[in-house]
Order: structure tokens, then sequence, then C-alpha cells
């Protein structure tokens, strides 16, 4: 019966990677094998950004973030209502191929 239990995964935070990074851009690309997520933060007035995190992920945990970040916008939006997706007027930066694939 031992074997049927459950393990638990202990997953600790650094207070450096609790503080988290922010993003307001992210180019999605993809090989045959794998989708990169790069995070960019692009500043007003400047032409340059940096990304400031790469996320490398197999093609099913992929789809399993989709599904994870579809079923938490929709309990947001349950919550706090639409996100508004209206750039507002602002530029749009159109995501640049990195890696050959497609983006999102």
């Amino acid at each position: 019966m031992e074997d049927n239990k459950k393990k638990q995964l202990e997953i600790s935070l650094t207070p450096e990677v609790a503080e988290g990074t922010y993003s307001n851009l992210a180019i999605i690309s993809h090989s045959n094998s794998e989708f990169i997520v790069d995070f960019v933060r692009i500043m007003p007035g400047t032409p340059k950004a940096n990304v400031k995190s790469r996320i490398i992920l197999t093609p099913e945990h992929a789809k399993r973030l989709a599904m994870a970040l579809e079923e938490n916008i929709a309990r947001y939006e349950q919550q706090h209502g639409t996100i508004k997706t209206d750039n507002g007027g602002g530029t749009f930066v159109p995501p640049l191929p990195m890696f050959g694939g497609g983006q999102a």
C-alpha cells in the first residue's frame, strides 16, 4: 500500500527569485523538440530591449503551461472582470523570429 502513496515534491524559492522579474513582452519560438519563451522588458524611449529571462520547455510542458494559464486567466476574470488587451494606442513591437519557429 505504501507504494500507492503519492510522493511529495519539496519546492524551494530563494529570496532573489521570489522578487520576480518584470516583463512586458514575451517572445515565443519553437523547434521540433522544445519551446523557448524569452521574457523582455521594453522601456519607453529606449531603442534596445534585453531578454531578462529565458525559459525552455518540452512541447508537453508548454501545452500544460498554456492550459494552466488559460485556467488561471478564467479564474482571474471571474473575480476581477475581463482583461483588456488593447494596447491603448501605443506602439506595438512585433516579436522577432529567434529560433526558426513560430511565435504566439
